[in-house]
């Protein structure tokens, strides 16, 4: 073979070569593009998957898109009959539903207003698949409506949010919280945390608050207030603080010096209301139209208004004066002190003569029996047998803050003082 031949295979032989090299690169490059393009596909395909399955719609933990969801509320007067007939309910079912529902709710205790639900069977628009009461805003039970019926409770999930407020008083606390949107059930709850210590039938104009508490939410409603963890009130330029403090397995309240805001007896026998007569030794009587002494309080209230005794203590009087004080009872609390309330509407469940009561326990309802121009209470309080003023009697604290827990008192009482400053009036 000559040289130009030679030049002319090895040329030939390159380029084969190189074509096959070519043809490698192509394949390996069409497999790379392949796989990328797969990958890109799957990803695609599940990213449209992901947007075309729609959430279930759930309520009370059951997903009701096949479901017709008829609701409704307890009537006055209504009972389970009446509600289940009207979804053509057998009266063999709702006896046996009464029945079975003893051990799990008492059917008996459902409230007016409280809502219900029928979910009634979509292909079968006349079935009821379950029926649901609810108990509290946050309990409720359901009836499963199958083959054999099935009763249980459950809870709808609740979030609680722990938030502060305050706010400066211009008429009454109850329109302080008003007024700014805030929970009335706040203002029932501050008065019986510093009940002992604030005369709020005295709540001055100027008067402020402040207050850390937790607030429940369902479903982003809110269903009332939780705890509250820590509260300031300047009652007549007075600073009065409350801590909640876990002493003894028993939450309690205590004030910035570790003293308990409980004492032995509550500041007044009754809620809102205003004081019509003070303690004198010569008032004009509005019905006998002469000066005498009237040694007690009159509290002017609506009739039936519940009347609480102040503390601990036996009755000792339980009867009707004719000349006077109408339906009223005594209650001797200790050696010392002695209450008597007057011109009752009727009297507690219970409550008779040497019966124990206990501080806050309702003992009657406010009336206007005997010499009484309107309703109203008429409140004393005796000293070793002698009249005194209740709104000037002091009274002594209970347990404070144990030696061997101030310690972690005062940490607890430090931070929540940080978050109370934070607040402003």
């Amino acid at each position: 073979m000559n040289f130009k031949l030679r030049q002319k295979y090895k040329f030939i032989k390159t380029i084969l070569i190189w074509s096959a090299a070519l043809i490698v690169l192509l394949q390996v490059a069409f497999f790379i593009l392949e796989k990328i393009d797969r990958k890109r596909s799957e990803k695609e395909a599940a990213k449209q998957t992901e947007v075309v399955i729609p959430e279930p719609i759930m309520l009370f933990n059951i997903q009701i898109d096949s479901f017709n969801v008829v609701r409704g509320e307890v009537k006055s007067g209504h009972n389970l009959s009446d509600i289940l007939t009207t979804q053509a309910i057998s009266m063999a079912t709702v006896d046996e539903i009464s029945k079975k529902s003893i051990l799990v709710f008492d059917l008996r205790k459902m409230k007016v207003n409280n809502p219900y639900y029928f979910f009634m069977n979509k292909k079968q628009p006349t079935k009821v698949e379950y029926f649901i009461y609810e108990i509290t805003p946050v309990d409720y039970v359901v009836y499963q409506m199958g083959d054999s019926l099935r009763i249980y409770k459950e809870k709808k999930p609740m979030i609680t949010q722990v938030k502060t407020a305050g706010g400066e008083i211009t008429s009454s606390l109850w329109n302080a919280m008003t007024d700014q949107a805030l929970s009335p059930n706040l203002a029932m709850d501050l008065s019986n945390i510093f009940q002992w210590s604030v005369d709020f039938f005295g709540i001055q104009k100027g008067d402020k608050f402040k207050v850390v508490y937790e607030e429940n939410f369902v479903s982003g409603k809110s269903i009332g207030i939780g705890r509250i963890f820590a509260a300031q009130f300047v009652h007549a330029k007075e600073d009065f603080y409350a801590f909640r403090f876990t002493q003894n397995n028993e939450d309690s309240y205590f004030d910035d010096k570790g003293k308990s805001l409980k004492t032995a007896f509550l500041k007044a026998p009754l809620k809102f209301s205003r004081v019509s007569s003070v303690f004198s030794n010569s008032r004009f009587h509005p019905v006998l139209k002469i000066r005498r002494p009237h040694h007690g309080v009159d509290y002017a209230a609506q009739t039936g208004t519940p009347v609480m005794s102040i503390g601990d203590g036996t009755v000792i009087a339980k009867a009707y004066q004719r000349a006077g004080g109408g339906n009223y009872i005594k209650i001797k609390h200790n050696a010392t002190y002695t209450t008597s309330y007057m011109h009752l509407s009727k009297f507690g469940d219970g409550i008779a003569n040497g019966v124990r009561v206990h501080q806050g326990q309702v003992i009657g309802y406010v009336g206007s029996t005997g010499l009484a121009s309107g309703p109203h209470l008429d409140f004393r309080v005796f000293l070793n047998g002698t009249p005194i003023d209740p709104l000037k009697m002091k009274s002594p604290p209970t347990e404070p803050i144990a030696a061997g827990l101030m310690k972690d008192y005062s940490l607890h009482r430090d931070s929540m003082m940080v978050k109370l400053q934070k607040e402003r009036f």
